[in-house]
């Protein structure tokens, strides 16, 4: 184990090709996920807190269930969409990283949405009410209401990042884990520990770690934000 860890430091240290290749890969994967995730959630989150309709009920219930999807069970029904005898095989997605930036942004989709709607919706009503008040017109009323309430979305967006950069299930599913091309840093931790190359998988953790810390930090002090506005 010792041994394991000092090669993990020092593959970090000497900036190794193949872990920097697998680290960008994983956040370039995440970062778009994320970013597609984001501005689906963030609408879908906004249409049901400022719109009533018949379903609103079941689209929010669905959104509070999908939070927590078992990323096998999402990468095994994206993975019988893409495949060949799917209704998208034609695309020839399934093993690319675009199948993997599909099934991350499945997973963060609905963490983005619910979080959303559960900042906007818990806006004081007095905003809405001096908006309308004050001439501006539902559109406005409803930017006011969302810039409230930009904590709380943007709390929801980091938790998205977190949930996509640490997701393994689905993306081995439909990545097939391919060396140089679909290997990300989780799937790579899985395989390399199976083969007993202790150094590469420690190495990757330690980033995953630090990775998680920056999000929870993130997270926190925007949540802390959050909080003393809401107090001030």
């Amino acid at each position: 184990m010792i041994e394991g860890i000092t090669k993990a430091f020092s593959l970090i240290a000497g900036l190794d090709l193949e872990l920097l290749s697998i680290i960008f890969l994983s956040l370039r994967v995440s970062g778009l996920a994320l970013v597609i995730a984001a501005c689906a959630g963030l609408a879908l989150g906004a249409i049901v807190s400022f719109s009533r309709f018949p379903a609103r009920g079941l689209v929010i219930t669905l959104m509070n269930t999908f939070m927590g999807l078992p990323p096998v069970v999402a990468g095994l029904f994206l993975y019988l969409i893409l495949s060949r005898s799917g209704p998208l095989g034609f695309m020839g997605l399934l093993y690319s990283p675009s199948a993997m930036v599909i099934a991350q942004s499945i997973l963060a989709f609905p963490i983005v949405a619910s979080l959303s709607h559960s900042a906007i919706v818990n806006v004081d009503p007095i905003i809405k009410q001096a908006s309308q008040t004050l001439g501006a017109t539902p559109f406005q009323t409803s930017l006011n209401v969302m810039r409230e309430a930009r904590y709380g979305i943007m709390s929801g967006v980091i938790a998205a990042f977190g949930r996509a950069v640490s997701e393994v299930g689905a993306i081995l599913v439909v990545g097939g884990n391919l060396a140089g091309y679909t290997r990300v840093m989780t799937t790579t931790i899985a395989l390399e520990t199976d083969k007993g190359n202790f150094e590469l998988a420690i190495a990757l953790g330690i980033i995953l770690i630090m990775l998680s810390l920056i999000i929870n930090g993130f997270l926190h002090a925007v949540q802390r934000k959050g909080m003393v506005k809401t107090t001030v």
